[in-house]
């Protein structure tokens, strides 16, 4: 399965390193969708690379003021990576109504902006099932798109087919940003 992240890239970083695109930032998690870092780490991924970069600008939306230093994080250049999980990764489909309904779940629990539900049933999602790599889910910016939370104990099960730069002028920064109002 192809995966894209954006991440404050750091060129010179092994993929595990710190500004690498396989490193989990679990010491700076706990407030995102299914943080639990006392439990696991986790890396947010998105099957379109738009959904990607629309998720870290989303932030800013609504501004109409696309620019530069919107790509910078912690003093490093956003990077799109993309990625390959493996194909007996087993992923809990969170848009599937059969999983939602075995699993006891609802659709406005999965798309919740409250972050303690997210995290709560990401949570017993991930102690229910050790087999699982992560949740695939729809992102709340745009229901086509796809997203995937990726646990730190599938890492091993992802490589890296490349990462590059971010600008302001490419077509995938410029779609995100129409989406978010920004351009």
């Amino acid at each position: 399965m192809r995966l894209w992240r954006v991440l404050p890239w750091d060129p010179a970083a092994a993929p595990a390193a710190p500004g690498g695109p396989l490193f989990v930032p679990r010491l700076f998690q706990g407030a995102g969708r299914h943080d639990a870092p006392d439990r696991y780490g986790c890396l947010y991924l998105a099957e379109q690379p738009q959904s990607a970069v629309a998720e870290i600008l989303a932030p800013f939306r609504g501004t109409g003021d696309l620019h530069a230093s919107l790509l910078v994080r912690a003093g490093r250049r956003l990077g799109l990576a993309e990625l390959e999980l493996g194909e007996g990764a087993a992923v809990l489909d969170l848009d599937e109504p059969t999983v939602l309904s075995a699993e006891g779940l609802r659709p406005s629990i999965i798309a919740t902006g409250h972050r303690r539900r997210s995290q709560a049933y990401a949570l017993a999602l991930f102690e229910r099932h050790p087999e699982a790599a992560g949740l695939r889910w729809w992102s709340s910016l745009e229901s086509s798109w796809l997203n995937l939370t990726l646990f730190d104990r599938a890492i091993g099960e992802v490589s890296v087919s490349g990462v590059r730069a971010l600008t302001v002028d490419e077509d995938v920064v410029q779609e995100a940003a129409r989406h978010l109002g920004l351009a």
